[in-house]
């Protein structure tokens, strides 16, 4: 990411855009043949590096626009051939063009770390299918679950991710080289064919002096939900590494260090970086969505943005994605105190099931709700176990044989392959 976003790089895909053009106003006949071919021979000779944009940046604080920077600085580097740079084109042309190629290739570096952390989350998944767990709502104690289960949901959502992110990239794959204001009265629509046939992009169908924001957008958001993903991800890890949970934990290296006053500290110190990476992401998406209404056919609001947020954005993801891998491979879990769990509320965790039971026995609703929440509120205050407050009650009219198996935590599971199955795991 930072070779992709760097000054040097950004001016050899301006070049690629330029020569492509060149090539196509070859086949026009409106260029000396063979001008292309030069020109890039001698950029592949001597490619534009650091050295050349330092010499962009010196006329650019002459000349205030960057690619008239640009285009003189090829001219001193190519001479009398790179008269035929830029010919016919407007800055965004060239500009958005190669912006876009940019994307496309980031995209490329974030849907593999994408994949990457899926994978993690599907082992996990796999690992923990019928690893018992209590499952919580409200952050109270529900019902019984799998550990698996929580990653199967992960698992579900950067599938999801992903879709979007080729979404996006498809959205992004685009070229426009129609000119001022998007007439092409200065470069025929064929030359913008043969550029997007070049450099594998498709040709935008219209547009203005510049390719429509809304497609940004898109990608700024797929970034952020993305970022969502993560954040779930990386809460469920803060949570569950509680002193009072400890269900899970991130893994703690040798030497590595909790507290700088309390030697005893294992914090979830990664899980909380990538909460605040998400944050950031969801800001990023802001900026792309305020940038998509320009005035009339163009202007540049949107430009001082998106020099920020494209690379801060794209290089962000790619981090947050690899580091919540490396969280993953390196989790440690603790399935005895999951089973530890599983009983800390004394058995209030299967008073659905006892409220069902009395049911089918033949007591109303209302009945049933009431005895069973009298009986799990004095479980409650007593710490005595429901199914012992359930047994001693006349009011409840199940066996004992019935009390046992609506205690039963597999009877919950039951399921579970079912759920796997779908994702054919």
């Amino acid at each position: 990411m930072r070779a992709l976003w760097s000054e040097a790089h950004t001016y050899r895909t301006w070049l690629e855009v330029e020569l492509a053009a060149l090539e196509a106003w070859e086949e026009l006949g409106e260029v000396p043949p063979g001008t292309a071919a030069r020109l890039r021979a001698a950029t592949e000779a001597e490619p534009l590096d650091d050295t050349f944009a330092g010499r962009v940046a010196e006329l650019e604080a002459l000349t205030r626009h960057d690619i008239v920077a640009f285009t003189r600085a090829l001219t001193e580097l190519l001479g009398e051939d790179a008269r035929f740079v830029h010919l016919g084109l407007t800055s965004t042309d060239v500009v958005d063009s190669a912006q876009n190629l940019r994307l496309r290739e980031a995209l490329v570096l974030i849907l593999a770390d994408v994949r990457g952390l899926r994978a993690e989350v599907r082992r996990l998944a796999v690992e923990h299918k019928h690893t018992p767990c209590v499952g919580r709502t409200h952050g109270i104690h529900a019902e019984p679950m799998t550990f698996g289960l929580k990653f199967l949901n992960l698992y579900a959502a950067l599938g999801r991710d992903l879709a979007r992110l080729e979404r996006a990239r498809e959205a992004i794959s685009v070229v426009m080289l129609s000119g001022s204001v998007g007439t092409y009265a200065h470069v025929p629509p064929p030359v913008e064919a043969s550029v997007a046939r070049r450099l594998g992009l498709r040709v935008d169908p219209v547009t203005n002096q510049t390719v429509a924001r809304d497609r940004h957008g898109e990608l700024l958001a797929a970034l952020a939900l993305l970022g969502t993903s993560i954040e779930r991800i990386a809460l469920e890890v803060r949570h569950l590494q509680r002193s009072e949970v400890r269900e899970a934990q991130e893994g703690f290296a040798r030497g590595q260090t909790g507290s700088s006053s309390m030697p005893h500290k294992k914090n979830p110190i990664a899980s909380e970086n990538l909460t605040g990476v998400a944050r950031l992401l969801r800001s990023q998406l802001q900026a792309a969505l305020e940038n998509v209404a320009l005035w009339h056919e163009r202007d540049i609001s949107h430009s001082s943005a998106e020099r920020v947020v494209l690379p801060d954005a794209t290089t962000l993801a790619s981090y947050a994605t690899r580091r919540c891998t490396r969280v993953l491979r390196d989790l440690v879990v603790y399935p005895e105190r999951m089973l530890e769990n599983l009983d800390a509320l004394h058995g209030l965790i299967y008073s659905q099931r006892v409220l069902h039971a009395l049911i089918e026995g033949g007591m109303m609703r209302e009945e049933a709700y009431e005895v069973v929440q009298r009986n799990s509120l004095a479980s409650w205050s007593s710490g005595r176990h429901l199914r012992e407050l359930l047994a001693a009650d006349p009011s409840c009219s199940l066996s004992a044989r019935e009390l046992e198996a609506a205690f039963d935590p597999g009877w919950y599971l039951r399921f579970v392959d079912h759920v796997y199955g779908r994702f054919g795991l």
